[in-house]
């Protein structure tokens, strides 16, 4: 009972605010054809499971799932490399405070014009906007150790490599979940948003064509399916975190 309670005094302000937003549809206060009720755009929801929306959903997926996978491989690879080893540092590191600041969504254009509006363009979007973050995490951990382990590795005879795999990784793992974290959120904004601009399918593309057609009921229903992924996927990331931080207790 105690474990039910929980579950609902968390769900609780968004039981309000489905609530809020069936009672402003259903009143008048705002018009139904620009807000359908939350009733309305569940059943269609349910209506559109078996139908189109699992094979946009897939297609988000996989394109999403790849760029991420590799963002995170190559991240915590180039992060560590460049606060470990001074010429990967000095190669890389400029690059890496030009890409920063640069609005992602930005390079649209580029990646189409050089890959086309395949899912090779996504891919390449998602990947380079999620490596920022992760490899910025990997180069402010590995560079945050604290010397004395370090010190102390060296004095008992740890080689470099063994210093970098016992010591560097994992005194860089809380800063690094951090950055991955950042960076699963930040694969969702360009995801759909790169599906938005110019794609044949997934989410994106299917909010942009159901809006397009009026079709605004359904188009709520992918949105909410688009945020109801992404707060899973955070959701169980952060399960992951803090079991591999559970040495920090």
């Amino acid at each position: 009972m105690t474990a039910s309670l929980s579950i609902l005094w968390r769900s609780l302000p968004l039981i309000l605010l489905a609530a809020a937003w069936e009672i402003a549809a259903r009143s008048g206060l705002v018009s139904q054809y620009l807000l359908p009720p939350f009733s309305d755009v569940m059943a269609t929801l349910a209506s559109m499971a078996s139908g189109d929306l699992y094979y946009h959903l897939m297609r988000s997926i996989w394109r999403g799932g790849l760029a991420f996978a590799g963002a995170v491989v190559f991240g915590v690879a180039a992060g560590v490399m460049i606060a470990w080893y001074l010429p990967v540092r000095i190669v890389l590191n400029p690059i890496l405070r030009c890409l920063y600041p640069m609005p992602k969504v930005a390079l649209i254009p580029l990646i189409i014009i050089w890959l086309g509006i395949g899912d090779a363009s996504k891919i390449a979007l998602i990947f380079i906007g999620c490596l920022v973050p992760i490899v910025m995490s990997a180069y402010n951990g590995a560079r945050g150790v604290d010397h004395t382990l370090l010190w102390t590795a060296r004095s008992m005879g740890a080689s470099r490599l063994r210093m970098l795999w016992d010591v560097v990784v994992p005194s860089a793992t809380p800063e690094l979940l951090n950055g991955i974290r950042t960076a699963l959120a930040l694969s969702f904004i360009l995801l759909v948003s790169s599906e938005l601009i110019v794609a044949r399918s997934g989410l994106g593309y299917l909010i942009g064509s159901l809006g397009s057609n009026g079709s605004y009921d359904a188009m709520y229903a992918v949105v909410l399916t688009v945020a109801f992924i992404g707060f899973a996927a955070d959701r169980l990331f952060q399960i992951f975190q803090n079991r591999m931080l559970r040495w920090q207790q």
